[in-house]
């Protein structure tokens, strides 16, 4: 019995490690298109509308303008900049006063606009243009069309190819733990059938392997947790800056799926597994 109990401890031990090494590699890949998601937020979000206002906008008309943008659903945050503020930012950049040579401040007062992460694409940006012209107070309206356009065609690409390893790395990870948990039961293979044959239940002589699947899982997905969360804080000591791109609600997240995906499968890899060996006749069980 001795002898018995240790082997089924060190195959436990063994599904465990495999199950906790698939998990850390399931929740990276989770924390990757979080990551990823973050930063093309933050890449969008840098993206500006600048609306160019008439020389005869009084400061009360900039006041109520930036009340009416600050309630839309789509804009960030609004910024006023003043005709003195644009000539003296130009004339840093030309090394020389514009308004030397020409008699007057050439620029115009502008408000700039930062949009929310969700709108900030070509699609959005058309209607968002058209609604912002309307004012009469705003005489233009200038945004980096181009740069807008090639920023979404590459988060498209990325979030496509990290949607693609996603769901083929789940596929592997449901495969490897389908396997590890059916060697396990393959193992018990003949108390199953035993079982059977004095008229116990297959609901009966399915719950302890589902329980053991479980508490398997439930141990893996912790110990592949630990690992992760070790890892992220690893990351932040090495740079403190990356906690902007990587906030620590993201790794709850990834906890949370792991912790999820740990249970779920193995319990139903644990329930495919008994079940194979419960339908298979006397005959194939001594050559499976």
């Amino acid at each position: 019995m001795k002898k018995g109990n240790s082997f089924f401890n060190m195959q436990a031990l063994t599904s465990c490690i495999s199950m906790t090494l698939v998990l850390v590699l399931l929740g990276a890949v989770v924390f990757f298109v979080l990551t990823a998601r973050n930063l093309s937020d933050q890449v969008k979000e840098n993206i500006n509308i600048t609306l160019l206002l008439s020389d005869d906008t009084t400061q009360g008309d900039v006041t109520t303008l930036q009340n009416a943008l600050t309630k839309k659903e789509y804009i960030k945050h609004v910024s006023f900049h003043s005709k003195e503020e644009a000539l003296k930012e130009l004339s840093k950049d030309m090394g020389t006063d514009p308004s030397d040579f020409l008699g007057s401040n050439p620029l115009t007062a502008s408000l700039e606009l930062g949009l929310k992460a969700d709108y900030a694409n070509p699609d959005s940006i058309y209607w968002i243009s058209k609604e912002l012209k309307a004012s009469p107070k705003v005489i233009d309206l200038i945004y980096q069309k181009e740069w807008v356009e090639t920023i979404n065609q590459w988060i498209t690409k990325i979030s496509l190819v990290l949607l693609i390893l996603a769901g083929l790395l789940t596929f592997i990870s449901f495969a490897l733990i389908n396997n590890t948990l059916r060697l396990s039961v393959y193992g018990k293979r003949f108390l199953i059938h035993t079982m059977k044959l004095v008229g116990a239940r297959w609901s009966f002589i399915r719950r302890p392997f589902l329980l053991k699947g479980m508490a398997l899982g439930l141990i893996a997905a912790i110990t592949a947790d630990a690992l992760l969360y070790a890892g992220y804080m690893g990351l932040i000591q090495i740079e403190p800056a990356l906690q902007e791109v990587v906030p620590l609600e993201n790794q709850l997240i990834v906890g949370g799926a792991v912790l999820l995906f740990g249970l779920l499968i193995t319990l139903v890899c644990a329930y495919f597994s008994v079940n194979k060996f419960l339908h298979m006749k006397t005959s194939a069980i001594y050559t499976a």
